[in-house]
């Protein structure tokens, strides 16, 4: 298999939607584009990824979200971009077709008590379907992979929580820890970088709002009280 020696993650750059999410009660989530600032943000980040690429070709895989397509195009690649697949399996997670803030924030609520890996939203995904998602397009990356013309680095361009899911399959995270992280910012790149043994390392950690280990289950929770 000629597994690629970087594997890069971006979330999109600030949407409309961050600055103001009364956006959803009128715009398909998948419609939103990106801000003037998103698009700086986007560019920034190409000149890194750029640099971090070194001449060498990428094979991109994009969310097909209007603020993922945006960010793809700012980051500027060229010719350094092998080839382009929208993967709808990298969008964002499901919550509703269009979003009532009310409600949407009642469930937010919910979603927090209960926690963000299983809670479902009413009208759309919970954060282990998103999960399951995931761990079907990684098959398809590993059949892309074995081709041996296949590109020498990967870039998924998507969203935050996509990213840290993906994370937590590729390197068999616990629920527990999924849990306490963080969403990485806008336009944030993460990347996987491979080990001369062949194993990947991730290069900068996602941030956590509560300190948990990698391996903590369910069983090092607190009781709960019922």
């Amino acid at each position: 298999m000629s597994a690629p020696g970087k594997i890069f993650m971006i979330r999109h750059g600030q949407s409309a939607a961050n600055v103001d999410t009364s956006i959803y009660n009128r715009v398909p989530d998948y419609r939103i584009p990106l801000t003037p600032l998103g698009l700086a943000q986007a560019t920034a980040a190409g000149e890194r990824i750029r640099r971090e690429l070194d001449g060498r070709q990428v094979c991109v895989y994009v969310s097909p979200y209007l603020r993922a397509h945006q960010t793809l195009e700012a980051l500027n690649l060229g010719n350094l971009t092998e080839r382009v697949i929208e993967e709808p399996r990298l969008r964002e997670q499901d919550w509703a077709n269009f979003q009532i803030t009310g409600d949407i924030e009642d469930q937010k609520e919910l979603r927090n008590a209960y926690g963000h890996f299983f809670y479902r939203f009413r009208e759309g995904e919970s954060g282990s379907d998103v999960y399951d998602r995931i761990s079907s397009f990684m098959e398809t990356l590993y059949r892309h992979w074995s081709k041996p013309d296949y590109a020498p680095n990967t870039l998924l361009v998507t969203h935050g929580l996509t990213m840290r899911l993906f994370c937590m399959r590729w390197f068999h995270w616990s629920v527990e820890y999924f849990e306490s992280l963080n969403n990485p910012d806008n336009a944030a790149v993460r990347t996987l970088l491979r080990t001369d043994l062949g194993k990947y390392e991730l290069d900068i950690p996602f941030s956590q709002w509560v300190d948990r280990r990698v391996d903590e289950t369910v069983l090092d929770a607190p009781p709960v009280i019922f």
